[in-house]
């Protein structure tokens, strides 16, 4: 069955749907994945903002028979497909597709951690007087342990922390709770669906996991879709790489004194060595080098306080082995070895080829790590070379107009696929890039004053319904406070209120402004009237100083290649390009995207930001950019 035919002027969603229309892009799309999900390979498909792409993906995958993993970026998207996509194509094509959704282990309550934890002292403590008993009563009548069916407890509430699964804490089939844990029955329902949606994060978790040959969470697949794939890079360096925090050290300590509670002989030793862990922690961190900037820094070998890290070391490794040596063995006690050895893993990658050693102070949690420099390689080995068939698409996967950086960056050296689908919208008709060239540099001290009153002449213009989007927290606080008791319209920030509660206010005053920062760059969904204008304070060009950009920077200049071209720019091309795409979201949408940042047209490097950009007008006048909200009735 051709699934072009099915989403064309004559198929049945046409003459199902209501409103429904007709997308030569989206035709295209359908038929080069059907075509790789037949052939098998690897295709990279930038589907511009309102091709439909999910659909042209949904329906090869269920046409093709194999068993399709889709990986998404968001949770969001995950319940978009369940709850709105498939039923929509169920419907109105007839066909029954096999799906299940499988999200990340901290969705899910464990029960062994929760049989621990409710005989442990904690439980006692006033602050799980409410969330305890209401956790008992849920478990008796949930199907699937997801957290997110509990409304009555709140998200951020600590009891999750205690209770939830986790990659560090699944012990797998040898654990006593594994016919009844809420992660097998998921796993074994997606055993026999022909289609999985899970997001990135879950896939990379599974894919280490698979590299340790125990307690893998996905059944096998034959195909993987990456949705939102611009974000893979960051995922895979994420999992690829090892961390080591306060909080994980003394989750680990109070798990193990949850898990050998009552075991006979001992317990003083016990009690003792669970305390110099925490102690040795402390010794630790408090060593590390401090970053009075604020973020990542690097960690260098010789920055390393050795002397804490083998006490800490030893202190694990002594933990492993009384976990190892408590007779009778229990599973849930060898777990805290296995963790425990994780976390000396952990310790000891800090030194490891390939990898970038850092270090993150301040906050609650204290932490270390090591990140891969280039995770291409990696990619190739994990992924290309294991997976016959693998879909890359999103709105932002080239850059000047070609897919060169995103192949290097993924590890993709073999012949590929590659096709790019505009988006239907008329860019030219419905937006405007006001691009001034008069405002100082962004790096100059007078920026943050002269980009104030240009946001407050922007947002007068537009009469409010405005995102200003910022790079950093520091420039959204500021140009919050400088603009914000300027305006006549309701305002917020980010932080104020959890993120969906932001946007359910924005939405609902329909002339509101919102500061924001990068969380907002990408996801984020606000069609029509109620937002017209988006401002952009600066190109997004990654912070120079973080340890692991300045390593892969190092790396291509090593190489004799530029890296502020190869590396820096496109991948702030990416960044931006997503920033742009939250103006336009359907065919009636009308606006003006503001960058203020004047190197995008004083510079050379800026056409590569332009190029990478939807074909919108480019001005530099304020009165110029009016005149498209004159003509959609947003201003006078």
């Amino acid at each position: 069955m051709d699934a072009g035919h099915l989403l064309g002027p004559t198929g049945p969603l046409a003459r199902g749907v209501a409103g429904y229309e007709h997308r030569p892009g989206q035709i295209r799309m359908a038929r080069g994945v059907q075509e790789v999900l037949e052939h098998d390979g690897t295709l990279l498909i930038e589907a511009g903002t309102g091709t439909g792409k999910t659909w042209a993906y949904l329906i090869p995958a269920a046409l093709s028979g194999r068993r399709v993993l889709v990986s998404t970026g968001t949770r969001a998207l995950q319940d978009q497909i369940m709850e709105k996509d498939l039923p929509a194509l169920k419907r109105h094509l007839g066909i029954e597709i096999d799906a299940v959704c499988v999200k990340g282990l901290a969705n899910y309550l464990c029960l062994r951690r929760f049989g621990e934890f409710q005989r442990s002292a904690d439980a006692m403590q006033p602050r799980f007087s409410r969330s305890l008993p209401l956790l008992r009563t849920w478990i008796e009548s949930t199907e699937s342990g997801d957290r997110a069916d509990l409304d009555a407890i709140a998200e951020e509430d600590p009891i999750w922390s205690r209770v939830v699964s986790g990659s560090d804490t699944r012990i797998g089939a040898r654990c006593d709770y594994y016919d009844d844990c809420f992660v097998t029955r998921v796993r074994r329902r997606a055993e026999s669906a022909q289609l999985i949606v899970v997001n990135h994060h879950l896939f990379f978790a599974d894919l280490a996991l698979r590299d340790t040959g125990f307690a893998s969470v996905l059944p096998d697949y034959d195909a993987v879709i990456f949705d939102e794939a611009h974000q893979i890079e960051d995922t895979a360096t994420l999992f690829f790489g090892s961390r080591l925090s306060t909080a994980m050290l003394e989750r680990l300590v109070r798990d193990a004194r949850g898990a050998i509670h009552g075991e006979k002989g001992g317990k003083r030793h016990e009690t003792r060595l669970l305390d110099a862990v925490l102690q040795h922690t402390s010794n630790f961190f408090s060593a590390l080098p401090s970053n009075a900037n604020g973020g990542r820094a690097p960690l260098p070998a010789d920055a390393i306080p050795e002397r804490e890290l083998f006490a800490l070391d030893n202190a694990l490794a002594e933990l492993a082995a009384l976990c190892r040596n408590v007779k009778p063995p229990q599973e849930n006690v060898l777990q805290i070895a296995r963790r425990a050895d994780q976390l000396r893993d952990a310790l000891g990658s800090l030194e490891a080829p390939g990898q970038v050693s850092w270090s993150l102070g301040g906050g609650r949690s204290p932490s270390v790590g090591s990140s891969p420099i280039d995770v291409g390689p990696l990619l190739r080995d994990r992924l290309h070379e294991r997976i016959p068939c693998t879909v890359f698409t999103s709105a932002t996967l080239t850059t000047g107009g070609n897919f060169e950086f995103v192949k290097r960056r993924l590890g993709i050296e073999a012949e590929v696929s590659e096709e790019m689908v505009e988006s239907p919208f008329q860019y030219e008709a419905q937006a405007t890039l006001y691009a001034p060239t008069h405002l100082p540099d962004p790096r100059a001290s007078d920026f943050p004053d002269a980009a104030a009153k240009e946001i407050l002449e922007l947002i007068r213009m537009s009469d409010g319904g405005a995102f200003v989007l910022c790079t950093s927290l520091r420039m959204m606080r500021i140009l919050a406070r400088r603009v914000g008791d300027e305006l006549d319209y309701e305002w917020f920030v980010q932080g104020d209120a959890p993120k969906q509660t932001l946007l359910d206010r924005f939405r609902d005053q329909g002339n509101a402004v919102l500061f924001a920062t990068s969380s907002f760059w990408e996801g984020v969904d606000v069609p029509g009237s109620a937002l017209r204008l988006v401002i952009i304070d600066k190109l997004p060009f990654e912070v120079p100083s973080d340890p692991v950009v300045a390593a892969r920077c190092e790396r291509i200049d090593q190489a004799g290649e530029s890296s502020f071209m190869r590396y820096l720019v496109p991948a702030a091309a990416l960044s931006l390009k997503q920033g742009f795409g939250r103006l336009i979201r359907t065919t009636q949408d009308r606006g003006v995207v503001a960058i203020l940042d004047s190197r995008i047209r004083t510079k050379g490097y800026g056409k590569v930001f332009l190029r990478s950009l939807p074909p919108a007008r480019v001005c530099d006048t304020l009165d110029e950019a009016s005149q498209l909200l004159i003509s959609s009735g947003f201003a006078e």
